[in-house]
């Protein structure tokens, strides 16, 4: 697999961003509530796209903003390129699972990227928290308007379905576009003319 800027972007910033909010541009595109949305990066070249979390599983332990996922993008504002992944967090008591694959429905493998591996405590038995995502190839969410199912899968056997739906992806290929053809406003267009002597 050739290294692209899509890769570059996956490295620089999975493990800072999660689907975490963080300070929206000033004049970025907002849609609807619970829609996705444009984010200002710690990286001025790349603007985040982070859509609505949903739970995969019960929070862990009643514990709010824990065992969610989402569609996330990165958009290269300079040469226009695109990563598109499903970001998931796994928060679970038991053996370690080692989330470390990913494949669509029809079984293509779909590039895995391992954020973050934490034990939360081993008092009185182990927990962990995972942090993992999958690249999604754009032409692939576009081909797909009735949503898609990605499957993990760990070294200890264990699987997860995680089905986008159709909502979650429209909504997030309308906040990339926006994101990528901002409108501008026509007064910023057009040049006001020199008075004309006579």
């Amino acid at each position: 697999m050739r290294v692209t800027a899509g890769c570059c972007i996956a490295l620089l910033l999975s493990a800072a961003c999660g689907c975490a909010q963080s300070t929206a541009t000033e004049g970025s595109a907002q849609s609807g509530a619970g829609d996705a949305r444009g984010d200002e990066l710690a990286l001025p070249r790349f603007i985040g796209v982070v859509g609505t979390k949903a739970q995969h599983a019960p929070p862990f332990l009643g514990v709010p903003d824990t065992n969610f996922y989402c569609l996330r993008s990165f958009i290269d504002r300079r040469s226009g390129e695109t990563l598109h992944q499903l970001y998931v967090s796994d928060s679970y008591s038991g053996t370690e699972r080692q989330w470390d694959a990913a494949r669509d429905e029809q079984g293509h493998s779909l590039r895995f990227v391992e954020i973050g591996r934490h034990e939360i405590t081993c008092d009185g038995g182990c927990a962990y928290l995972e942090e993992f995502a999958a690249d999604i190839p754009e032409s692939q969410l576009r081909a797909n308007p009735r949503g898609l199912t990605v499957i993990f899968s760990a070294r200890s056997g264990a699987e997860k379905r995680i089905s986008l739906s159709d909502s979650q992806v429209s909504a997030q290929l309308s906040a990339v576009d926006r994101e990528r053809n901002p409108v501008q406003p026509t007064a910023a267009l057009t040049r006001p003319q020199p008075p004309s002597h006579q």
